[in-house]
């Protein structure tokens, strides 16, 4: 399937839900894309291509990330780094705090989960603000691994993610809202 026919499949699938969270933002729900084995494979397919040979593991952040990066590694044969919240890793951590628009959160990885060195491709659903997957990539340095990329499903181009990520990491996505 081409670049092309996957964004049409997956756009085809995504659900805009007007008000939620909360008044006046529109939520993105990938989950039938999740749902759809082509989609998903498509989508998996779409996010790695770009990072060919250029990555040993895929980090896929908490939640949705996890489904992307399951797929992706078992089109690709890499392995899976999760990127987890705060406090849900039971051995030792390494922790990177990222500020949102009302507080902060945390997310972990497990030290020494990987080699010294691995070259780690960051999938996510969502790019919108950037704070989420610069602090899993933030985080991906810090315990000694390379950031291979960053791939996401959508775009959110009026929140600024990429700009906010800088020239430092290279940046896919799929489909820009």
């Amino acid at each position: 399937m081409t670049e092309h026919s996957a964004r049409r499949l997956v756009s085809s699938l995504i659900r805009s839900i007007p008000d939620f969270p909360e008044q006046g933002v529109t939520f993105r729900d990938l989950t039938p894309v999740f749902a759809s084995g082509p989609a998903l494979h498509a989508l998996a397919t779409s996010l790695t291509a770009p990072f060919a040979g250029r990555f040993d593991d895929i980090g896929g952040v908490e939640a949705r990330g996890f489904l992307i990066a399951g797929a992706a590694s078992a089109l690709t044969g890499a392995g899976v780094l999760t990127v987890r919240k705060a406090g849900k890793l039971p051995r030792a951590v390494l922790r990177e705090a990222y500020d949102l628009e009302y507080g902060q959160a945390a997310l972990e990885v497990h030290e020494g989960e990987l080699a010294a060195g691995a070259r780690v491709l960051i999938v996510d659903d969502v790019l919108a603000t950037g704070g989420t997957v610069g602090a899993a990539a933030r985080l991906v340095e810090r315990a000694g691994w390379q950031v291979a990329g960053i791939a996401v499903a959508l775009e959110l181009e009026a929140l600024g993610g990429r700009a906010a990520l800088g020239d430092r990491y290279e940046v896919f996505s799929l489909l820009q809202y």
